[in-house]
């Protein structure tokens, strides 16, 4: 929406100075961008007498202004403070009248702007340092999509502590982490090593390493370090958990105390650390400030394009590597020759390594990525996979060799991987993708296209898109170091890959038959003809008491039956002494995803006793509840706990709701599954047996099976296919006083993830409901048009 404000600034700066030899004219569209501000910036340095002007606040411009002194009322160039006042409306600040007067309205909104931004406001003059702020896109306000008052907290303490520093300048204040935030951080703590402010450069060199190494911080500390190393912290919060469905966070403090120790235990974990004490030690302060961390620690993965002979794999395993990374294609017209040999595969898994296969085509340049590029180069990764005998569910990981920015990432990179998706899907999804890239790369195609791990190239610091950026939930690897590997004689180049526990298993074997959800489908073998039996001597529904079970641990309390009741004791007990057992989660052969076999099952359960009404498809029930429903009442808690980070409702399901690597406890997983858990009852419903519906849905190695059109079926089935159905039913969920029950559960659920303080929907405006509402609509419909990409429809 154009800004009327914003639409006179670009209006007189173009007017005022269109002739000035060397001035480029912004757009007057209303919008401020940084077009708007470099327009500005030139029409300063014209009343600063400088030449050739240039769309650049740089040092010339700095020094200018510092022969002039602060920029005040009593400021004789009228222009000047005209600039001032248009600038501020840019920034989204009252300017004043526009006159040039700087009266009371333009002091008091550069007192506003630079206590924003955390720096001395004791008077409304415009340093030269401000100006600069000014006239830079930088927000001073938690941004609306995703600022944390924590991060924003560091931004501030970082600009009053050190703006009078000659190389520090005033950084954002939007509560968001990045490139130059991190580089903000780094400058300090080379300030506060006595590295000279002009040498001071927040690169991680060898000076501000071996001065860390001198300041080890731990539980107890006060002061300086203790601050620096818990501004960090701040910086790498929230850390994920396994499940993906909570987080760990941490606050800025002037003590380094209990609660900090504990955050970075668990940072040290997730990091794989081999020191998880909790202290601030060399590698703790390197892994929270680059993206290599300490790239001279001890690792268990590696990868190289150097053919791994026997006699190599053995100095490996040796040297204690576990996982080798190869690749699978060389390019015609390579002279690397980095592709796997015949027999090479052998060699290693003999030697007691395990493999992680990288495919790359080029990938060197934005060109090289589209996604018609990215599904030829699918296809064929499964061809040289299939060939050298990979099994099923392998993660290839396709590489982008070169530092993508947001943009890049947004216009190419992610339409590549979707290619990629799309072409092992075509294929019958015998692999799943993985990404190589930066930290950004890693999680934005990890987002977009359902990656199902990262291997991060941690190895380029200096990329934009590793610096401000945290490691990704999924990684797997970091690529932290190459160097030369020597043993008996022989050497050759290899790279360091820290491996995280837990991540990709990689593959030790080849030509071997595997099923992904074998195992649950054998727990389940076990359970339904216990069923059956049971059901011989007694009244029942083998489907119902196999449900039942399947969620009897873990969803079973009051709350649970008050819904859909509780699992039948006795049937449980039966089962149980009769050898059978709860399965935890399995792998789902279409995505590669762990699923929760006990949230399926409950899913499933509650829609097959608690069915949709079959004369109003929109009209929701307890099934509902027990699935996708009971997660959109979280998700609502979730926004209302995270509000000012998400004023917009429809904002925050774009950035949590079945999203994969974010924190949300609707996140991706959670909508698998809902959508098959519903889909199984559905079928049950219509009088098929249970073991049948589940071997069918999970492939047994079909191709067509369920799973592979779980989004669209849903979607199909259980909101008829139409968005506004969708908005209607979230609407019904989150509003309907009909049922006591559903009443007490969602304001249970909604206190749970917000407190007892939370706006319960009834409370929110209408149109601010509707855009959550509207936001979960869009989320399920693009999932459903991402699935049917990936079919190639």
């Amino acid at each position: 929406m154009a800004d009327e404000k914003v639409l006179a600034a670009q209006k007189w700066v173009n007017a005022t100075y269109s002739m000035v030899p060397g001035y480029t004219k912004c757009p007057e569209d209303g919008r401020t961008g940084w077009s708007t501000m470099f327009s500005l910036t030139m029409a300063l340095q014209a009343e600063l007498t400088m030449a050739p002007l240039v769309a650049s606040f740089g040092p010339g411009t700095l020094a200018e202004l510092a022969k002039r002194g602060d920029i005040g009322p009593n400021e004789q160039n009228v222009n000047i403070k005209k600039i001032v006042e248009h600038a501020l409306f840019c920034k989204g600040y009252w300017g004043g009248d526009g006159t040039g007067s700087y009266g009371a309205a333009t002091d008091k909104s550069v007192r506003a702007l630079k206590n924003d931004a955390g720096v001395d406001a004791s008077n409304g003059l415009v340093s030269p340092k401000v100006f600069k702020a000014l006239l830079s896109m930088d927000a001073y306000i938690s941004s609306p999509t995703g600022g944390t008052d924590n991060v924003r907290g560091v931004q501030r303490w970082l600009n009053g502590r050190y703006v009078n520093r000659s190389s520090f300048f005033i950084g954002p204040a939007d509560g968001v982490y990045s490139r130059d935030v991190q580089k903000s951080l780094m400058k300090a703590i080379q300030y506060e090593l006595g590295i000279p402010d002009d040498q001071a450069t927040g690169a991680f060199g060898p000076g501000t390493q071996a001065g860390l190494k001198n300041h080890v911080v731990k539980e107890g500390d006060r002061g300086i370090w203790a601050q620096l190393f818990s501004a960090a912290c701040v910086f790498n919060a929230p850390i994920p958990n396994a499940t993906g469905d909570s987080n760990v966070d941490t606050k800025f403090r002037d003590a380094f105390d209990a609660k900090l120790t504990e955050w970075v235990k668990i940072f040290q974990q997730f990091s794989e650390l081999e020191t998880r004490n909790g202290t601030g030690d060399f590698a703790t302060w390197a892994q929270l400030l680059v993206s290599t961390g300490d790239p001279n620690r001890s690792t268990k993965a590696c990868d190289t394009r150097f053919r791994i002979t026997r006699p190599r794999a053995d100095a490996l395993f040796k040297a204690g590597y576990t996982h080798v990374g190869r690749y699978l294609f060389d390019p015609p017209g390579s002279t690397l020759d980095k592709n796997i040999k015949d027999g090479e595969l052998a060699d290693i898994f003999a030697a007691g390594l395990s493999v992680f296969p990288i495919y790359q085509d080029n990938a060197r340049r934005l060109q090289d990525f589209t996604f018609a590029q990215g599904f030829a180069h699918a296809q064929n990764a499964h061809s040289c996979a299939e060939a050298y005998g990979f099994n099923r569910g392998t993660v290839i990981y396709f590489a982008v060799d070169y530092d993508a920015t947001a943009d890049e990432i947004a216009s190419n990179i992610v339409p590549y991987f979707q290619g990629v998706q799309a072409g092992l899907a075509n294929k019958g999804k015998r692999y799943n993708h993985g990404v190589y890239g930066s930290r950004n790369v890693c999680t934005q195609v990890s987002r977009r296209t359902d990656a199902r791990y990262s291997f991060v190239s941690g190895m380029s610091w200096g990329f934009s898109g590793n610096l401000g950026f945290p490691l990704p939930a999924n990684w797997a690897f970091n690529q932290i170091r190459e160097f030369k590997f020597s043993y008996s004689g022989d050497s050759f180049d290899l790279d360091n890959d820290a491996r995280r526990e837990g991540g990709d298993p990689g593959q030790n074997s080849v030509h071997k038959a595997v099923d992904p959800a074998a195992a649950f489908v054998r727990n389940l073998e076990k359970v339904f003809p216990l069923a059956m039996q049971y059901t011989n001597t007694r009244n029942g529904d083998p489907n119902q008491l196999t449900l039942e079970y399947g969620r009897s641990r873990a969803y079973n309390d009051k709350n649970w039956a008050a819904l859909i009741g509780y699992s039948n004791p006795d049937f449980v007990k039966f089962a149980n002494s009769n050898g059978a057992s709860v399965l935890t989660v399995f792998t789902d052969f279409a995505t590669g995803f762990p699923i929760g076999a006990e949230h399926l099952l409950a899913a499933a359960n509650g829609h097959y006793v608690k069915p949709q009404s079959d004369s109003d498809i929109r009209r929701v029930g307890a099934g509902d509840i027990a699935g996708w429903a009971g997660d959109l009442i979280t998700l609502y808690g979730e926004w209302q706990r995270d509000i000012k980070a998400y004023p917009s409702g429809h904002a925050y399901c774009d950035a949590k709701f079945g999203k994969m690597g974010v924190t949300s406890t609707f996140g991706f997983n959670d909508l698998i599954e809902d959508a098959d858990g519903y889909l199984i009852a559905r079928r049950l419903q219509k009088g098929e047996q249970f073991l049948g519906v589940v071997r069918e849905h999970y492939g047994m190695g079909e191709r067509d099976a369920g799973a592979l059109t779980r989004f669209k079926d849903f979607y199909e089935q259980r909101f008829g296919g139409n968005t506004d159905y969708v908005v209607t039913m979230a609407r019904s969920v989150l509003l309907s006083q009909a049922d006591p029950v559903l009443t007490y559960g969602r304001r249970t659920l909604i206190q749970g993830q917000a407190g007892d303080n939370a706006t319960m929907p009834g409370d929110l405006p209408d149109a601010v409901l509707n855009d959550f509402c509207r936001g979960f609509a869009d989320g399920l419909q693009e999932r459903v048009t991402q699935e049917a990409n990936a079919k190639g429809r």
